[in-house]
């Protein structure tokens, strides 16, 4: 199965809070603080829903 690299790249400052919960429930903190996920359905649509606070790049297992 392929691996995600997820890294918060945007502040929370002023985002709505369930943006805050989807980032948090991604395992992510700090800005530039980065998570290696499983690339499954619902990790894409938590992504999705923050696609504008994250870069994500595709690891090799």
């Amino acid at each position: 199965m392929a691996k995600l690299k997820i890294t918060l790249t945007r502040s929370l400052i002023g985002r709505p809070e369930d943006q805050r919960a989807t980032v948090k429930a991604l395992g992510l903190g700090k800005v530039n603080s980065s998570i290696v996920q499983d690339d499954t359905q619902p990790i894409r649509g938590m992504i999705h829903k923050v696609e504008h606070l994250v870069t994500v790049t595709e690891v090799q297992d």
